[in-house]
């Protein structure tokens, strides 16, 4: 028994991995800020129940130490933009890069058929060109001028005849409409008359 061919592994380039990495230290980021977002909300919570409970000082504590992920959250939204501004500018350095190689190959096919069609070449090929047409040309005339008159007229009346032909419509005869009548045989009493004129002469 056969096995399946073999699926091609997708080769990994430094460049694929350089983005990988930066996408994963953007997840990392988005996991971290919503950490920081987590402890906010507790910070404000603990506040207020110090607050309901009288202690204004631990109150004020846990407000600074809000204050203090606040910050934190705004250095991650900052880092978080320049990962993602990286990541753009990266894909589409490769874009460019990819864009930059077609281009490099499209040149080369351009030379090499330039080489192939330079101006000697073309020059060469119009000459060939205009010695062909011209050899025609002499042909042409010299059949034109072995024909008699009666020839030529009769080429001419025959060319017409062509145009006539591919003009018309071709047509199929039309069936007739009635089956045709059976022929008379009118014959055969002149032989009857004849038979009794010859009966008739005595021997």
């Amino acid at each position: 028994m056969g096995g399946k061919p073999s699926v091609p592994v997708p080769k990994i380039t430094a460049q694929d991995r350089a983005i990988l990495d930066l996408k994963l230290q953007r997840d990392k980021l988005r996991q971290y800020q919503k950490q920081i977002q987590g402890t906010l909300d507790r910070e404000q919570e603990i506040a207020k129940q110090h607050l309901a409970a009288g202690r204004k000082d631990r109150a004020l504590l846990a407000l600074r130490h809000r204050k203090y992920q606040q910050g934190l959250l705004q250095k991650t939204d900052a880092q978080m933009e320049s990962l993602q501004q990286l990541v753009s500018t990266v894909e589409f350095a490769l874009v460019e890069v990819s864009v930059l190689h077609g281009l490099k190959q499209g040149n080369e096919v351009l030379k090499e058929i330039h080489k192939e069609m330079n101006v000697e070449t073309v020059e060469q090929l119009l000459d060939e060109t205009r010695e062909a047409q011209a050899y025609q040309r002499e042909i042409d005339d010299m059949l034109a001028n072995n024909l008699s008159l009666d020839e030529e007229d009769a080429v001419q009346a025959e060319l017409l005849q062509l145009e006539d032909l591919g003009r018309e419509p071709l047509t199929l005869p039309s069936a007739p409409d009635s089956e045709p009548a059976t022929r008379v045989e009118v014959e055969e009493p002149q032989h009857k008359e004849g038979v009794r004129q010859r009966e008739a002469i005595p021997a």
